[in-house]
């Protein structure tokens, strides 16, 4: 392609631009890796965004009325770094940029949340952002129905590029967007035609404007390198009365000799490339150089959000004090000081009554008492509502003739609905659970892992936990999926017992700011555990004792979940028999691991044998087991070996083992001189 043309039409946004591409270059070349081609290609794309169109204070990252930006091809992360700059973001500064990809610098090889303002989202998982973004939208739409417009009235824009639109969680995401016509919510497709093997012609035939319109969204195009075109194109989609997405025709790598070619997406380091392709851009200036009439330009578009930012405080300013007090608490991402009392009044009904409930229902129960008066919620299930019990009365549907709405029916779109959470979340403003079968975490974990790396309280709500759903059969009896989710750091896996255990773990749930929850529910009923109140919390200790041996205590039983009510049965056989033994429920093992070492000693002391009896793989319950005091204690584990079958849920446990008899016979041998 002919830049020369470009250069010489649009001199003040060619600079610009070249601004973007050359700090790409330099990085990429002083970090010998990295990917240099998106950022040149779509230089003049987000120059004109930037410029003309993103609503955004540098001085004030976190606005919370600021239009969001997300690069879903996060491997392309120079770009974003380089308009942080450039901008004027104070914490990215040219020695930020020159450390790119290095250890302690904010510049990671994939943009990460947390880690600089400015970025939205953690972005590299292809598709992640694209996804993200409809959860950003959503939480827009909510906010701005339930504050009003003066209050919350941005837009979402997302460079994507075609690895993104390949992978499968982006159907999930333009079919819910184009469902619930997210109408401020834009798509700008680098479309170059190039992946890492070469053209997309070689695995791709897919005609992405016609798969948009399909999916309910308006459709534009432009040149991705004409600044005119650009900004027709953007503000067209702005007019647009349902979701838009904009395929920018766009020359990876522009301007150099790899332009159009798959080197062109990776690193680009070879010093006689990077010196021709500054020369092509007419850019003669020393690596990292931005001139000072070109990064005051930048400056400016920086600063130019600064009088609407202020004019929103303003408006702010004029609300009522407990209006104001009420929008700080729920961007802050605080509990509202009534969830603790309707906990403490689901727990206190709960041992009065005793109920034997599934902890699908018993959620359900929580969720009744919770949702009215913590109204930031948002739930929502994967077309398993009437299973998951996910939805309450007074939430209302989401759709776009009810913005007021609370309750978002997914379809059966796992991964997108988790990555729309992660979106919900990172807005700020709304608190998202969504619900789906403990099994169909493998279609979500993409973005479940993405909610624990960047630390957003996202609630996941998985039911029909173990072999107990029954007829279903091992095809969605989750058997590995427990053990899964307790490997992944930085994520908290309740599987309660009971009502009692159930609300606790809500409780937590609810009230983490850095880390999500798992809660998984089961499909049959189990009895009250729990059979006198307290106000303490005690699955925040993670494990506790729940029944103490009446003599000496020669054994412990360890459970979570369903398998309580069995280790409480092998229990009253053993101790029929004269053997002491205490029952330990462990609904959440990241937090008892949390608690000091005289918690953890006093509720599993050494000494007595151990069994652990879970309706699931014994992979993690070693350390359990084994005891940490050095010795190893004698130990043994009630659970499965191998995946399910296909039968009535009595018929399941008694074939599997899993079983008081069985729990208690284990104690026995492992007693035996």
């Amino acid at each position: 392609m002919d830049i020369s043309a470009l250069r010489a039409q649009h001199p003040d946004h060619w600079n610009k631009a070249c601004a973007i591409r050359t700090l790409t270059l330099d990085a990429v070349a002083a970090a010998n890796s990295g990917h240099s081609g998106m950022p040149m290609g779509m230089a003049d794309v987000a120059t004109v965004l930037y410029e003309k169109h993103l609503s955004f204070d540098a001085s004030m990252p976190h606005w919370a009325n600021r239009d969001r930006f997300i690069l879903s091809a996060g491997h392309g992360s120079m770009l974003i770094y380089a308009l942080l700059y450039l901008t004027g973001y104070a914490d990215m500064t040219i020695v930020q940029i020159k450390n790119f990809r290095q250890w302690g610098a904010i510049t990671a090889g994939h943009p990460e949340y947390g880690h600089v303002s400015g970025v939205e989202t953690t972005t590299g998982p292809l598709g992640q952002g694209i996804a993200n973004s409809v959860g950003f939208a959503i939480a827009e739409e909510s906010l701005r129905a339930r504050w009003g417009a003066r209050v919350m009235d941005h837009y979402t824009y997302v460079i994507a590029g075609d690895g993104c639109l390949m992978e499968g969680v982006s159907q999930e995401a333009i079919g819910l967007a184009g469902k619930q016509q997210l109408s401020r919510l834009f798509v700008l497709w680098d479309n170059n035609g190039i992946t890492i093997d070469g053209k997309v012609s070689i695995s791709d035939t897919t005609d992405q404007k016609a798969r948009f319109a399909a999916s309910g969204w308006d459709v534009f195009e432009c040149d991705g390198h004409d600044p005119v075109a650009i900004d027709n194109a953007i503000s067209a989609a702005k007019a647009s009365a349902g979701p838009a997405m904009i395929a920018c025709a766009t020359h990876i790598a522009l301007g150099s000799s790899a332009q159009d070619t798959s080197k062109g997406h990776g690193a680009l380091t070879d010093a006689k490339l990077v010196a021709d392709t500054k020369a092509a851009y007419g850019w003669d200036h020393a690596p990292f150089v931005i001139p000072k009439d070109i990064k005051s330009a930048w400056e400016v578009i920086g600063r130019k959000g600064m009088a609407a930012r202020i004019e929103w405080e303003a408006r702010m300013a004029a609300l009522p004090a407990a209006k104001q007090a009420e929008f700080a608490r729920i961007f802050a991402g605080d509990a509202p000081v009534k969830l603790a009392v309707a906990i403490r009044a689901v727990k206190k009904a709960a041992v009065d009554a005793l109920p034997k409930v599934a902890t699908r229902r018993a959620s359900e129960m929580v969720l009744e008492a919770v949702n009215p008066v913590m109204t930031e919620t948002i739930g929502g299930s994967a077309d398993l509502t009437g299973s998951n019990n996910t939805k309450t009365p007074d939430m209302g549907t989401f759709a776009p003739d009810n913005r007021k709405g609370r309750y978002v029916y997914y379809g059966i779109r796992e991964h997108g609905m988790a990555s729309a959470m992660n979106g919900m979340i990172l807005h700020g403003g709304v608190r998202p659970y969504g619900g789906t079968f403990m099994c169909f975490t493998d279609y979500a974990r993409p973005a479940m892992r993405l909610s624990a790396l960047m630390g957003v309280p996202v609630v996941y709500v998985m039911t029909h936990d173990s072999i107990g759903l029954g007829e279903d059969g091992p095809t969605h009896q989750p058997v590995e999926h427990l053990a899964i989710s307790r490997a992944t750091p930085n994520t908290w896996v309740f599987r309660p017992a009971d009502l009692v255990e159930t609300a606790e773990a809500w409780e937590i749930a609810l009230s983490s700011k850095t880390t999500p929850s798992v809660l998984a529910l089961s499909r049959q009923n189990l009895p009250a555990v729990r059979t006198t109140h307290t106000n303490q919390n005690m699955v925040a200790k993670g494990g506790y004792v729940l029944a103490e041996a009446t003599g000496k205590r020669q054994a412990i039983l360890m459970a979570t979940g369903s398998e309580v009510e069995i280790a409480m049965k092998a229990r009253a056989l053993l101790e029929a028999d004269g053997i002491g033994t205490r029952v330990v429920s462990m609904p959440c093992w990241e937090l008892f691991e949390e608690q000091d070492a005289a918690w953890r000693r006093k509720v599993l002391p050494p000494g007595p044998v151990r069994v652990a009896v879970e309706a699931g793989i014994r992979f993690g319950w070693d350390r359990w087991l084994f005891g940490e005091g050095g010795k190893r204690e004698k130990s043994g584990f009630i659970g499965m070996h191998g995946f399910g079958a296909s039968a009535p849920i009595d018929r399941l446990y008694q074939e599997f083992g899993i079983t008081a008899e069985a729990t208690a016979a284990e104690v026995k041998s492992l007693l035996a001189p």
